[in-house]
């Protein structure tokens, strides 16, 4: 293992933060990062691209009073940590005052109270099985009738260390790798052609699916879209796949983000513990999911973290939060914060996910006698502040319950506050992107079309 994937000890960012501290900081913190990649694009049998990287980067804050500075740097050496310091307690004597910056609250820090949540896989691809991952993809979705083109494959690997230490005493540390290959193809000739994709990433490689399936489901994809026709303008219902569903609740996270909250940004701000969702929609924020895609044994402020219930039974439960949100809003952090090596925490979800509901996709599709299947949104007008919502689309005319013929070039709008109130959710929940949902109904959306 090289140099650049070893983890800083624990010891050397202790010293680094005792330094701080002699310097003149009243509190500090610092984060470590390292990691390696390698990645191929591959087009029509060849090559295209090989990337390789490798990274160590350190971010160092110190507090003075309620002044904050971060200073970040990818020299490890002691004299370039020694400049590290100083440049940082220089800054920090003149920031601005931030009344809510600071360490998180001693007691809630995850003092030996470390998740083992098999986030890291140390099977290691070398850069041939990565090619041959990706021709795999490729060669197999050219065979497939009607698939005429390739926009390329690709296939990557990557493992990283994160190490957390402040000046309370806290040390934490963890790995994660990745493991990911895709596949976008084309069918039909000049104008009537189309295009779909489909892809795979997973933390151990084990649990990847087969290049050989994610090429037949971009074929299949493809395939489906040929022909496309025009909507007329409508009010009917609109049904999310689970590609797109999840954008949604992205949506939501925006909206219940403790510094949004916090400066009066959110088209939720008056609405906590107030019916958001119906009854029957739970939402959760669990970083503990094992090899999940956004899971952390604790967060970027060494807080201990857990489950969150976000909506339950409809009813918006938490904001997130991380310190300094939590103090401006005089709440305690829920374990949300979120960092870089070069900017202070702020607040973020994990893995965030709508509970599956009760019925099958093809049972919430059944009684819509005309209604929209999205399987694809272009571009995004979403209003944050009063959650006015519209966005292009295309995807499938649903006529007496099952999908017909393919639409596109459509926008559907509405606004979040009555799509939420007015969702239902399948039962086909995959947590695969980090933030996630099942098949979504709504049940009515402004469609304009031709």
């Amino acid at each position: 293992m090289s140099n650049a994937t070893q983890t800083m000890s624990p010891d050397k960012l202790g010293d680094l933060i005792a330094k701080a501290r002699k310097a003149g900081a009243d509190h500090a913190d610092a984060v470590h990062v390292t990691g390696k990649s390698s990645s191929v694009s591959w087009r029509l049998g060849k090559l295209e691209d090989i990337e390789r990287s490798e990274n160590s980067d350190l971010g160092l804050r110190v507090i003075i009073g309620k002044n904050q500075a971060i200073v970040s740097s990818s020299d490890m050496s002691d004299l370039a940590l020694d400049q590290l310091v100083t440049r940082c307690i220089e800054m920090a004597k003149n920031t601005p005052e931030d009344p809510y910056c600071g360490l998180a609250d001693k007691e809630k820090l995850a003092f030996g109270d470390i998740a083992d949540l098999d986030l890291f896989d140390d099977y290691e691809l070398d850069e041939e099985a990565l090619k041959s991952m990706a021709g795999e993809a490729e060669a197999h979705a050219l065979q497939i009738d009607g698939i005429t083109n390739s926009e390329g494959a690709g296939a990557s690997a990557s493992k990283g260390y994160i190490t957390l230490a402040n000046s309370d005493g806290f040390v934490g540390h963890y790995g994660s790798s990745n493991f990911s290959c895709s596949i976008s193809v084309i069918a039909g000739q000049g104008t009537t052609m189309q295009r779909d994709y489909d892809w795979t990433s997973r933390r151990h490689f084990e649990d990847l699916e087969s290049p050989y399936k994610i090429a037949e489901e971009a074929a299949r994809r493809t395939l489906k879209k040929m022909n496309p026709k025009k909507a007329a303008t409508c009010q009917v219902p609109v049904v999310y796949d689970p590609r797109v569903s999840q954008t949604l609740i992205g949506h939501l996270a925006g909206a219940i983000n403790g510094a949004a909250i916090a400066r009066g940004t959110s088209f939720l701000l008056e609405m906590m513990e107030q019916q958001v969702f119906g009854n029957n929609i739970n939402i959760i924020d669990n970083p503990h999911v094992l090899r999940g895609p956004s899971s952390k044994p604790f967060d970027g402020e060494g807080v201990r973290n857990a489950p969150l219930d976000i909506i339950k039974d409809g009813i918006l439960q938490n904001w997130l939060l991380d310190s300094a949100s939590g103090r401006q809003l005089n709440l305690a952090s829920n374990g949300r914060a979120s960092r870089g090596t070069s900017s202070p925490p702020s607040p973020s979800s994990s893995n965030l996910y709508m509970a599956p509901g009760n019925i099958s996709p093809k049972q919430l599709l059944s009684d819509i006698k005309d209604g929209f299947y999205v399987t694809e949104l272009i571009g995004s007008s979403v209003n944050g502040i009063t959650g006015d919502y519209s966005r292009g689309a295309s995807g499938f005319w649903i006529e007496n319950g099952e999908l017909t013929y393919p639409v596109n070039e459509i926008t559907i709008a509405g606004n979040l506050k009555d799509m939420y109130l007015s969702l239902s959710a399948a039962d086909d929940l995959e947590i695969k992107y980090g933030t996630d949902a099942p098949t979504i109904r709504i049940e009515k959306m402004m469609i304009a079309g031709s």
